[in-house]
Parts: C-alpha cells; sequence; structure tokens
C-alpha cells in the first residue's frame, strides 16, 4: 500500500494551486500506463524530481526517483524517501543502487534517473553519466527524455530560493520513448534531451524583467547563465 506517495502528491498540487503555477505537460502519453520504464530527465532545479513526477500522474504512475543518499539521512526528507519507496544512491558505491533500480524496474515500477547527476548551472544540458541508458538495457524496458524548465526561478544551485514566488510558468515535456537496444543509448538521450529542452526554451511565455533578471536564461538565448565549461570549471 502507498500511504506517503499520494499525500505528498497531495500537498504538491495544493501548493501549486496557492502559488498560481502555469504549469503545462506536454507528451505525458509517452509515459506508459504499466511495465517498467526509466524516465531520464535533465536538472536545472532542487524541485525538479516533483515536476517529473507530476509528468507521470496522467498515466497513474509513481516514479521512484533515484537521488543522493545524503536526502535520505535528513531528518525531514528521509522518512519521506524512504516512504515513497525512492532510491538511496551512494556516489562511492553505486552498484547496490543501480541493483535495486533494475530489479524495481523489472518490477514494473517507473524509475526516475537524473543523468546528469548534478544541477546544470548553465541551463544547458550537460555531459551525463551512463546508468540511466544502463539500466534501460539491463532490464529491458523504454528510456523515456523528458525535460522540465522553470523550477529554477524558485530553487538553483547558488542562488538564493524563493518558495513564495508566484505565477511562475513550468513547461513539461515528455518525448518519445528510446527502445532498448544493445549498446550505450547515452549519446542519444543527450541529444533528445537537448531538443527538447531547447524546444521549452523557446516557447517559455515570460521574459526576464530586467538587466539583473537574465540569470536564469542560458547565454545562447541571451541571458547571463555561465557558459558550459565554465560552469563545469
Amino acid at each position: 500500500m502507498e500511504l506517503v506517495y499520494p499525500p505528498v502528491v497531495a500537498f504538491a498540487k495544493t501548493m501549486f494551486r496557492v502559488l498560481d503555477m502555469r504549469i503545462t505537460v506536454e507528451g505525458a502519453e509517452h509515459i506508459p500506463t504499466s511495465g517498467g520504464a526509466v524516465l531520464a530527465s535533465n536538472h536545472v532545479s532542487y524541485l525538479d524530481f516533483i515536476f517529473c513526477g507530476l509528468a507521470a500522474q496522467p498515466s497513474r504512475r509513481l516514479v521512484r526517483f533515484m537521488a543522493k543518499q545524503s536526502v535520505f539521512r535528513h531528518r525531514v526528507s528521509g522518512p519521506l524517501m524512504r516512504g515513497m519507496k525512492h532510491i538511496p544512491v551512494d556516489r562511492a558505491a553505486g552498484t547496490a543502487a543501480f541493483t535495486e533500480a533494475e530489479a524495481a524496474l523489472r518490477r514494473g515500477e517507473v524509475v526516475g534517473v537524473f543523468p546528469e547527476a548534478t544541477i546544470s548551472e548553465s541551463f544547458t544540458v550537460k555531459a551525463m553519466k551512463t546508468g540511466a541508458a544502463r539500466l534501460a538495457e539491463a532490464a529491458q524496458v523504454p528510456l523515456i527524455p523528458m525535460v522540465v524548465w522553470g523550477p529554477h526561478r524558485l530553487w538553483t544551485k547558488n542562488r538564493p530560493k524563493d518558495l513564495t514566488k508566484r505565477h511562475v510558468p513550468v513547461l513539461i515535456r515528455v518525448g518519445e520513448p528510446i527502445p532498448p537496444t544493445e549498446g550505450d543509448a547515452t549519446p542519444v538521450l543527450r541529444t533528445r534531451l537537448g531538443e527538447l529542452l531547447d524546444a521549452v526554451q523557446r516557447a517559455y511565455p515570460d521574459k526576464p524583467a530586467g538587466e539583473g533578471d537574465r540569470w536564469w536564461l542560458p547565454a545562447h538565448l541571451g541571458g547571463s547563465a555561465p557558459l558550459p565549461d565554465p560552469a563545469l570549471a
């Protein structure tokens, strides 16, 4: 029985309404209504997992996210993460997490992964780890690319958080599944994520309010976010 996940989803939806967030989900039909799948998303904010999970709601799926172990040790987030059956990742010894995620996929679960491993400060798709593609291949399930754009304006790396900001648009787009194949599908996944992210960034309805508000746009779209190489450094 799911005793923790549904109330957390309900609370999140309530907060969306309170903040009058303008959330648009496209491509949710690509998330299967049954069977295992790896949901691989870009990473621009500390809130991305909430919106990735929201995209699976039309299919009535609960996504089990892979997250760093420290989140599970936190006195508040830890019990919630365990109650929602998310998967802790010890970056120094990731085999156990991979095994647990593969088992979940074989049971028919949807597993959420952020292949960039950490937030992209350039707001472009970074070089990615191969774990998402390897999981999909190992469990023989589809690898589904998706992107979120907008939550970084509320809380992202090296910026003050503003969780009370209202009327923020959030665009969520799910791409067509990449079928399980032999070999590393990571390059294909990165290309798909880049295309999806560029599309939602260009479709985003808000514009910076002034010169000091350009920080949330990538440099190639006229923003002041660092270029990928300096951000990596």
